[in-house]
This record gives structure tokens, C-alpha cells and sequence, in this order.
């Protein structure tokens, strides 16, 4: 029964914190980005986002934020969120789900703790800027 199930794959969709300036904090912050590197639309898409770890010997978790959108066209980026200072030291991770067609499509993605700074940008397709990219 478990072998007639077929979990898709999560092909050319991914995330990447770039870091732009902010004119409300007048200072350089990292944003995360969803980007469709596809050939199709994604349609429905829900992001859910939290962060968790270890700060000073104490578990840490920040509350979920839900983002809804309802289409993504093909070969595109969207803004999710910004991502506070002080959460960077924590892992942060998304879930991703979408449908392509009829078919529900999910991942989950985690920037680990300490992993977005300047020392791991890679230029991100799309936006064609450096930034931090986990597929």
C-alpha cells in the first residue's frame, strides 16, 4: 500500500537570504527569497517559517509566520521575509508547500544556525545578486 503512494520531488524551487539595505533600520538586514526556477507556475503556495536552537545553554524558539501566495509564475522570485539579527545565531527553516497542476508539492528548507553571512553567498539565479541559498 505505501509503495502505491508517490511523494514528487521538489525540482528548481529553493530559498536564498540576500542581504539588501533597509532604510528602516539603516543598516544592511537579510531577507529570504522563494525562487521558481521552473518550467511551471506554482500555484497556492504556503510558507511557514520558525527558528530554533541553543542561545547560551537555553532552547530557543521563535513563533511561526505564515505567508500565502496565490501564484509564483515560472522563472521568478519572491520576497518572504526579513530575518532579524539576533535569529540568524538559530537554525531557521521554512516549509514550502505548493501545487503544480493537481499535485501538492512540499519541502522543508533550513538555513542552519550561523550559516547566512557574507562567507557563504553564492550568486542566486534570478535575482542574479549574492546570497545565501539552500535547496
Amino acid at each position: 500500500m505505501k509503495s502505491d503512494i508517490k511523494i514528487p520531488v521538489v525540482e528548481n524551487v529553493f530559498l536564498a537570504a540576500v542581504q539588501e539595505w533597509s532604510d528602516d533600520f539603516m543598516e544592511k538586514v537579510w531577507y529570504v527569497y522563494l525562487i521558481n526556477d521552473s518550467d511551471f507556475d506554482l500555484d497556492s503556495v504556503m510558507v511557514v517559517s520558525k527558528a530554533f536552537g541553543t542561545l547560551d545553554g537555553e532552547m530557543k524558539q521563535t513563533s511561526l509566520l505564515r505567508h500565502a501566495f496565490m501564484q509564483i509564475p515560472k522563472v521568478s522570485a519572491v520576497k518572504i521575509e526579513m530575518i532579524e539579527k539576533s535569529v540568524l545565531r538559530l537554525n531557521n527553516e521554512f516549509m514550502v508547500t505548493y501545487f503544480i497542476g493537481n499535485t501538492l508539492y512540499d519541502k522543508k528548507f533550513i538555513f542552519k544556525a550561523q550559516s547566512i553571512t557574507p562567507d557563504y553567498v553564492e550568486e542566486v539565479p534570478i535575482l542574479f545578486v549574492d546570497g545565501v541559498i539552500v535547496r
